[in-house]
């Protein structure tokens, strides 16, 4: 396995998608801290993936408090001196369309999935500002080091009628992304975001086993399976490495064909 002196964070990383990106930065050779608010699966993935080298913590820390994510850029600091990558992976939904979403419901996923968002990248991107200019590092071996990956999903770009809040928090999500790009070109930081479409995790367990649901979902991808969270992190993978060195403000759907399909509902697929 390579060695690098790159540190990465990775939100929401105990498990899913943010398990499997933690996985492949550790591969690569990067120090990974884990952040999440389950103990149990953090603790046990970061002693994994250190494997007695101390090569990768985990921090507990719920991304929408401020006081939380102040702790987890310290503790950051403590184990490793920096920051290179961030995965602002860290999301959770909550069903309701704009007739039954309760207020408490809506505030709770805008408070992980983007204001969360917001304050974890506000802090990673302060920390490797202050560290470019302490180093003087050339824009151009920024643009290889430095990089912010936003976890979107492909309904941000198509929507879901009982999933206001979430489609609506990736849709804002994939904005900041541009915007976070543009202000940070200059210091040769890069973000960019990822939007799955139906990955295999916690979130769609209860699809998987809804067999009617797993019919709906597979329609409307050609590919005609549900994807890995490994291949996510793959997609991760390259938009931290030097091989997108070019590339910000974007979003990369690995979504099986879901968004290239004209799509077609029938009145069926909106019966119980």
């Amino acid at each position: 396995m390579p060695v690098s002196d790159r540190v990465a964070i990775v939100t929401g990383g105990a498990k899913g998608i943010g398990a499997a990106c933690a996985r492949r930065f550790a591969e690569e050779g990067l120090s990974v801290v884990i952040a999440d608010v389950d103990d149990i699966a953090g603790e046990a993935l970061a002693e994994e993936l250190a494997g007695g080298k101390e090569r990768a913590i985990f921090v507990q820390c719920d991304v929408s408090d401020k006081l939380a994510v102040n702790n987890l850029m310290a503790e950051t600091r403590s184990a490793f001196g920096r920051v290179d990558v961030l995965v602002n992976n860290a999301a959770i939904i909550a069903g309701g369309d704009i007739l039954d979403l309760e207020l408490e419901d809506f505030d709770r996923v805008m408070g992980v999935n983007l204001r969360g968002a917001f304050l974890v990248a506000r802090a990673a991107a302060r920390q490797m500002i202050e560290q470019i200019e302490a180093e003087e590092t050339r824009a151009e071996d920024c643009r290889r080091r430095y990089a912010i990956i936003n976890m979107s999903s492909v309904n941000a770009r198509v929507a879901i009628p009982d999933q206001l809040a979430y489609c609506t928090a990736k849709g804002a999500l994939n904005q900041m992304t541009k915007s976070m790009a543009l202000a940070l070109a200059p210091w040769g930081v890069r973000v960019n975001a990822i939007g799955p479409g139906s990955v295999n995790t916690d979130i769609l367990k209860s699809v998987m086993e809804d067999r009617a649901a797993m019919k709906r979902i597979l329609s409307r991808t050609p590919l005609n399976r549900i994807g890995d969270p490994d291949e996510i992190a793959g997609v991760a993978w390259f938009l931290a490495s030097r091989d997108s060195s070019y590339m910000t403000g974007q979003c990369l759907y690995p979504d099986g064909g879901r968004l290239a399909l004209n799509y077609v509902t029938k009145p069926e697929d909106y019966e119980d």
